[in-house]
Formats: C-alpha cells, structure tokens, sequence
C-alpha cells in the first residue's frame, strides 16, 4: 500500500500533480476540496455547513473532514494500491488522526510530497484558476486569507512530517513535466 500526501498551500499545484501520480502509481484518489465541492453543490447539511466556513476563508473544523475521509476510505475497499491524500491533512491533529485511521487499517503514510511555492506565484495561479474555473472562493482577496490560514494552521505539519522522515520538499515552480519528474523520484525513494 502506497500512501501519499500531497502537501503546498492553495495554488501550489496539489490537483494538477495528483492527476500525474494516479495516472504513474495507480493509487485512488482522495480530495477534500473536491469532495467539499460536491457536497456543496448537492446541498447536503455538510455542504451547507462547509461552504460557510470556505467562502471566508477558513479550514472545515476536524471533525467533519475526518468522519468525512474516513467515510471515503472505507468506500474505496482494501484492495486498492495506495491512496493519494489531497488537502488533508491540513492541521497536526489532522495528521495525528490520519496516522491513526491508517495504522486501525494496517496501513502508514509513505511520502508526504511539499509543493513549495511563493506567494506572489501562488495568488496569481489561484486569481486564474478562479477565472477559468468559476470557483467562487478563488479570488485574490480570498487568496490571501487562504494563504493566511495555511501559514497559520497548515505549515506547521511540515515540521510534523520532517521529523518522521516522510517529507519531500519539491520547489513547484517550472513546467508541470520537470515538477513531476522530481515528484515521482521522490515516490520511488
């Protein structure tokens, strides 16, 4: 079982290089965001209670995303290759739980891939992304609060990961090619 993190701030290039190492690896797919997005869209009590706190800028509590992901997992079955974990975790707590609902399987995370990217690139990428998408909450003043709490809340799991000698710091500015190509020689590490 390959377990993966995919780890960077909003804009950092998280979807784009999932969709690489899926198409490489074969590991199931798992993104928070997207998962968010279809319950928003269906309007559901979660989507409802989500889309409150992501249309300001801030993370879903914990409890949600975890009963969320565990829910997801358990519906993919035991006998997929690995998964890759996308916008999750987002908080130490977060990770701690993940660590635990992996080792409850007889699982671990493997890799935790760092997308390291400047601001000013990032707020760029996520001002388009928003115009060619239509995603509401990717705008520049809602980029900046994004950023905000990922400094705040999420970029301390670097450190968490570190020190477990699980993090790969990959610089995620380049062509998607030349980015991936580092990404898939640190999965193979």
């Amino acid at each position: 079982m390959n377990n993966i993190v995919i780890f960077g701030a909003p804009g950092s290039g998280k979807g784009t290089q999932s969709d690489k190492i899926i198409a490489e690896f074969g590991v199931e797919h798992i993104s928070t965001g997207e998962v968010l997005r279809a319950e928003i869209k269906a309007g559901t009590e979660l989507g409802k209670t989500a889309a409150l706190y992501i249309n300001d800028g801030n993370l879903v509590p914990d409890a949600l995303i975890i009963d969320m992901l565990a829910a997801t997992l358990d519906k993919k079955g035991k006998d997929i290759k690995g998964v890759i974990f996308d916008g999750f975790p987002r908080t130490i707590a977060q990770a701690e739980a993940l660590d635990t609902m992996l080792e409850e399987r007889g699982q671990k995370v493997n890799v935790v891939i760092g997308l390291e990217v400047d601001d000013e690139e990032l707020i760029k990428r996520i001002v388009l992304r928003g115009q060619t998408s239509g995603r509401a909450d990717d705008n520049e003043e809602t980029a900046k609060k994004r950023l905000d709490t990922y400094y705040g809340q999420t970029l301390p799991l670097k450190d968490y990961y570190v020190a477990q000698g699980k993090y790969a710091k990959i610089n995620g500015v380049g062509s998607i090619d030349s980015i991936y190509a580092n990404i898939a020689a640190a999965i193979k590490a």
